[in-house]
């Protein structure tokens, strides 16, 4: 099975459930952003401890994060054709990941300045998966404000799991203790 089919050769690359779009639209540069997030994640995943909670969490977070690109990567006309947990984010989703943050917060004291990413490797790898969630939920934002998203709820999603990253890196650090200095 050849991987290259040569049709992105002219700038433009097709979209789940027909259409083609130039590689540089809106739509492709926020399921890209989604797939780079999903990378980024891998990176964190494979410092984690196998098998461990945030190994698990990690994984369930690329799997949903290729239901978002799914989601992006299909115009709003088809956006019927679309499964709920499978190709379409839901409020469920949201909800997990909610979860997931308190879950993680109840158990970290965090430093009562700005947390500098580093204090262990996988909460740095964390740190920079969150900022690339980030930008995808600036280039999700984007299709919303110009009408392009069939359904919302993939910009609440991208916004709750930056919120979970942190969490999890915050629950990942191993705090130095300057930062915690004059805290009481």
């Amino acid at each position: 099975m050849k991987i290259y089919t040569r049709k992105g050769d002219d700038g433009t690359t097709g979209l789940w459930y027909g259409g083609r779009v130039a590689k540089y639209a809106g739509r492709p540069e926020a399921y890209g952003s989604v797939d780079e997030a999903a990378s980024a994640l891998g990176m964190a995943r494979a410092a984690a401890e196998r098998g461990g909670e945030l190994y698990t969490d990690i994984l369930r977070v690329q799997n949903e994060l290729f239901v978002a690109g799914a989601e992006l990567a299909t115009s709003p006309e088809a956006a019927q054709r679309l499964e709920p947990g499978v190709s379409k984010v839901t409020a469920d989703m949201v909800d997990r990941l909610e979860s997931d943050i308190d879950r993680y917060m109840e158990r970290v004291d965090l430093p009562p300045k700005f947390v500098i990413p580093g204090g262990t490797e996988l909460s740095a790898r964390l740190d920079v998966a969150r900022t690339a969630v980030r930008r995808a939920e600036r280039r999700v934002a984007a299709l919303k404000d110009a009408g392009d998203l069939a359904d919302e709820i993939v910009v609440t999603y991208l916004n709750r799991l930056s919120d979970a990253l942190f969490a999890m890196a915050r629950f990942a650090d191993e705090p130095e203790p300057e930062l915690f200095e004059g805290r009481r």
